[in-house]
């Protein structure tokens, strides 16, 4: 038995020709649905990046216990069953963050690894100077990331040289040395498309438009405030990545045709998430309410064992369902303590396995989905407190945590996943405060395009107990009930819905003359500092000595409170949330 992995990073499944796109170039995606059963309802579970391989290892939601963390010593990875179990591991990848103090212990977990050097921030190439940016909107463009990017795109100049051509030409090199050979699993990584949308000019010719405006192929994060022609040319610019994705794409089903790998060998085409590219507003991920452009997300399979190619399938599944799926395959035993469910039953007869999703980010909403519905549970509080993170590995991203991170640590072995090891248990507050903007409920089938949460108290209770139902399961932190304001026990009763509704104090109580939306802005500011500017605020705002003091007073005077550096990202939340 042998299967192969082809994942893609910030896949907009509404770019695919697979799920209705009309203008995009992407013959072989149409050509892949003919040789796998296209899912229509697959969602994504933790984000975004290292959460989502944890899952994509354990086959349990992250979310809930930590962020962006390292393997733990306690992980149960599939890929190491599979290892143990003779089955060959091999991935190759040029998602840079698995090099990164954050990703550590993800590649090791293969029998081999094959690294590809040199997208985005990647710190590859070695440069003294700072080079020499082109004019641009970002107001990121001093930071390190921008840094290593510039340097890295003047050592790739040809498409020879794109890391994603590099991934594919040694992802193709060792199906073909390893198409006569038995029990194998390869993951075939790229960091492509996520920004930034850096590809050759024969992809971007398949998309000509008339654009003359500055650089935009790494988008802010955040509310989009770019205007229409550049919000298309920065969809052109992702088309433009997407179609070359398709290309390589095409090489992978060549060599299946090649070799009639498809009589024996499963074929997984899958993503971590999607990428907001001005719907709803929005550019980006992270900063807003998790709408199905990020995590309803493209999925599709061949299994050699069931014959559902050229079909579609409408069962409700999601990331952590493709463990499972594979030590199902591969006929060992999954990992422990799983939230995940095996696929087989969908592929065969298109049979539910799940009742409901979960999905979200640290410390933001906790969300849950049936199919139908989406509910977007915010936090019941401005302080979105009590929030811990549970780790053995305190890593950020690409550095470790600070001493100061850790002088209220405690240590706990409450989980059973675990398996009786002591994990530190430390406080944390965090920019993203779901509470700004309030719990929200979609229907799918009304309203597919999310423009119009409704108001059903009676559903609404119903998605509220299918998530406490999940989160349970996934042995979540007692905590993080009491964040969201839901009894962990005990009947769900229409009166709870009022709590939710309910504005608590912001410390914006002894500020007079301000408008409704300049009131927010400040209850949003002294949250996210963690009220340290609340007596100087107050002041500076009563002094102005205004009839009508307005969301421009509020952000100049909390500008001049703060050091440019720490201003900037404060301000630019704040406005995320306005």
């Amino acid at each position: 038995m042998r299967a192969i992995m082809v994942m893609f990073d910030s896949l907009n499944r509404e770019f695919l020709p697979n799920y209705g796109c009309e203008w995009t170039k992407m013959p072989n995606f149409q050509r892949l649905a003919q040789h796998t059963a296209t899912f229509d309802n697959f969602y994504a579970g933790s984000m975004p990046c290292m959460p989502a391989r944890r899952e994509l290892h354990t086959g349990r939601y992250n979310f809930l216990h930590t962020f962006w963390t390292p393997m733990h010593p306690y992980d149960d990875s599939v890929v190491s069953r599979m290892k143990i179990a003779g089955i060959y591991t091999h991935i190759v990848t040029d998602h840079f963050h698995y090099w990164e103090d954050g990703g550590s212990g993800y590649l090791t977990k293969f029998d081999s690894h094959e690294i590809v050097r040199g997208q985005q921030g990647d710190p590859w190439k070695g440069q003294v100077p700072w080079p020499e940016f082109p004019e641009t909107l970002s107001r990121r463009k001093t930071g390190q990331n921008w840094r290593h990017d510039w340097v890295n795109r003047s050592f790739i100049q040809t498409e020879e040289d794109m890391p994603q051509k590099r991934i594919f030409d040694n992802g193709l090199d060792f199906i073909r040395r390893s198409a006569d050979q038995d029990n194998w699993f390869l993951q075939l990584e790229v960091f492509d498309p996520h920004e930034p949308f850096y590809t050759q000019q024969a992809y971007k010719d398949l998309y000509p438009h008339d654009y003359h405006g500055k650089n935009l192929d790494w988008p802010d994060y955040g509310k989009n405030e770019y205007g229409d022609a550049a919000t298309e040319h920065v969809r052109y610019e992702y088309a433009a990545l997407m179609s070359m994705c398709d290309n390589y794409l095409g090489k992978v089903l060549d060599v299946m045709d090649e070799f009639d790998l498809w009589k024996d060998t499963m074929l997984i085409v899958n993503t971590d998430h999607g990428f907001m590219l001005g719907e709803k507003e929005w550019m980006g991920k992270n900063v807003q309410p998790f709408y199905n452009e990020l995590v309803h997300t493209p999925f599709f399979i061949h299994h050699p064992n069931v014959n559902c190619d050229g079909q579609r399938r409408s069962a409700l599944a999601q990331t952590v369902d493709i463990v499972p799926t594979l030590a199902e395959f591969f006929g060992i035993e999954p990992p422990e303590f799983m939230d995940g469910k095996s696929l087989l039953p969908i592929l065969k007869k298109d049979e539910p396995i799940r009742e409901a999703a979960i999905f979200g980010v640290y410390g933001g909403h906790v969300n849950v989905t049936d199919g139908r519905y989406v509910y977007m549970h915010a936090c019941a509080d401005p302080s979105n407190e009590p929030l811990f993170d549970y780790t053995l590995m305190p890593m950020h991203m690409n550095a470790p945590f600070k001493p100061e991170e850790l002088s209220n640590m405690s240590l706990t072995k409450e989980f059973a996943f675990t398996k009786g090891a002591m994990v530190m248990k430390i406080p944390t507050k965090i920019i993203l405060n779901p509470y700004w903007y309030g719990s929200m409920l979609f229907d799918l089938q009304n309203d597919p395009h999310q423009q119009h949460p409704i108001d059903d108290s009676q559903q609404q209770l119903r998605m509220i107990e299918l998530m406490r139902k999940l989160m349970k399961a996934n042995d979540a932190p007692k905590e993080q009930f009491e964040r969201l304001g839901i009894p962990y026990d005990g009947e769900l009763k229409p009166e709870l819905l009022e709590t939710f509704k309910c504005t608590k104090r912001s410390g914006t109580e002894n500020m007079k003359n301000l408008t409704p939306s300049a009131q927010k802005a400040a209850a949003v500011f002294l949250s996210l500092t963690q009220m340290e500017y609340k007596t100087q605020l107050e002041n500076s705002l009563n002094q102005l000595d205004k009839e009508e003091i307005t969301t421009s007073d509020v952000l100049q005077q909390a500008e001049n409170l703060m050091q440019p550096e720490q201003g900037e990202q404060i301000l630019r939340a704040v406005k995320n949330y306005l």
